[in-house]
């Protein structure tokens, strides 16, 4: 078949609104007749059946020790933004490709598939491994059945590149992120008899001044190691919402919030302070209505990415970065679970986080061919001795 070019790949890519609500199915679909096409078979682990799933596939030996190239397909939503195109469309412009995803990160995903006739080409004495996942931007949730099935009933890669935009540079730590739920449930009655009622809203502002003063004792705390901006780990609410009517002492309010933590932080801590906070503020509540209270529960964690100096993975990156040094980002990815599982990780993709996210994104086409470069010197290392 005649090849295609990461540019040609990646507006292929683009054309699929693969927000994270929507099924990935058709972009999947296209990736598996793509390999096909080279005759290279995948795998698909679903999250959610019919509807999400994950892909995995192989280039070279079938044995341990092989390099996971990992990206994620879905996308943030385009609602609201003011694009100047359409964002399911890819344009370039100056050197530059515009469109949902092209740095976050079907970028690094079209890189890779361009690179397939390499990879091929290549005697391959090591694998290389693609690994596509699901839900990437809700939590992290969709790569967590895939990478059980690696781990599981799969030869163990020896090291783990996650794409995620970060201008080429090595990343070998991030901050893990904990998403929580407060619910506070009062005892409605009549707004002139606030004896007689339990404001689950003004309860919850006092939860919220307790966060708040959290937050600032994070920031004292700081960072050991100085890496990382800020400096700290961080606390942060994200909605509120609760009560029916002005003259209706509010029987519920829900908070929702998180923290985003360093590597080596305790993520108990400060759900615990909470906890405890809380407790006082209950035996208040149960003066009127024993069934008044407050509960926080963890709706989602994401672990951070542990720096592991001289690992197989950094390593690996260095050399095809033609870095000398590592850096660290604040924002998360599933390279944590994969370390998790056992299998060293690092982070090194095209583009940069600053445009993610963001009406109009971009990514330089001169990204786009470091990547290229890194995945060329890839092809290359696993043509020598296994790891």
């Amino acid at each position: 078949m005649e090849n295609s070019s990461s540019i040609e790949l990646l507006s292929k890519l683009i054309s699929f609104d693969t927000t994270s609500r929507n099924t990935n199915l058709p972009l999947i679909e296209f990736i598996e007749s793509y390999l096909a096409g080279y005759g290279v078979e995948s795998l698909r682990v679903d999250y959610e059946a019919d509807k999400k799933t994950n892909l995995y596939a192989t280039i070279g030996p079938d044995i341990a020790g092989g390099i996971v190239l990992s990206g994620h397909t879905d996308v943030v939503p385009v609602d609201g933004q003011d694009w100047t195109s359409d964002a399911f469309e890819m344009r370039e412009h100056d050197g530059l490709l515009f469109g949902r995803g092209t740095a976050d990160m079907k970028g690094f995903i079209a890189v890779a598939l361009a690179m397939v006739p390499k990879f091929l080409a290549a005697n391959l004495q090591k694998p290389i491994h693609f690994s596509f996942s699901c839900d990437e931007e809700v939590g992290c949730n969709g790569v967590r059945p895939l990478i059980n099935h690696i781990k599981d009933q799969l030869p163990l890669p020896g090291a783990v590149i996650v794409g995620e935009p970060s201008s080429m540079q090595v990343i070998n730590a991030h901050k893990g992120s904990c998403s929580f739920v407060t619910e506070v449930t009062g005892h409605e009655a009549h707004s002139s008899c606030t004896h007689l009622g339990v404001n689950a809203i003004m309860y919850a502002g006092r939860v919220i001044s307790e966060l708040h003063k959290i937050a600032e004792d994070l920031k004292v705390e700081g960072d050991p190691s100085g890496r990382f901006n800020p400096p700290y780990t961080t606390l942060s609410v994200g909605l509120i919402e609760g009560g029916t009517a002005k003259n209706i002492i509010p029987k519920t309010c829900t908070i929702d919030w998180e923290t985003r933590l360093l590597p080596d932080a305790d993520r108990h801590q400060v759900p615990n302070r909470v906890d405890a906070f809380c407790e006082g503020l209950q035996a208040e509540m149960h003066q009127v209505s024993d069934d008044a209270g407050i509960v926080t529960e963890c709706t989602n964690w994401v672990p951070g990415l542990q720096p592991q100096i001289g690992s197989p993975a950094e390593s690996l990156a260095l050399h095809c970065a033609a870095a000398n040094g590592v850096e660290t980002v604040s924002y998360g990815t599933e390279a944590g679970l994969f370390q998790e599982a056992g299998i060293p990780a690092i982070i090194c993709g095209p583009g940069s986080i600053e445009q993610a996210h963001k009406p109009d994104e971009f990514i330089a086409i001169s990204e786009l061919q470091l990547c290229e470069q890194f995945m060329a010197r890839l092809a290359e290392h696993c043509e020598a001795e296994p790891l």
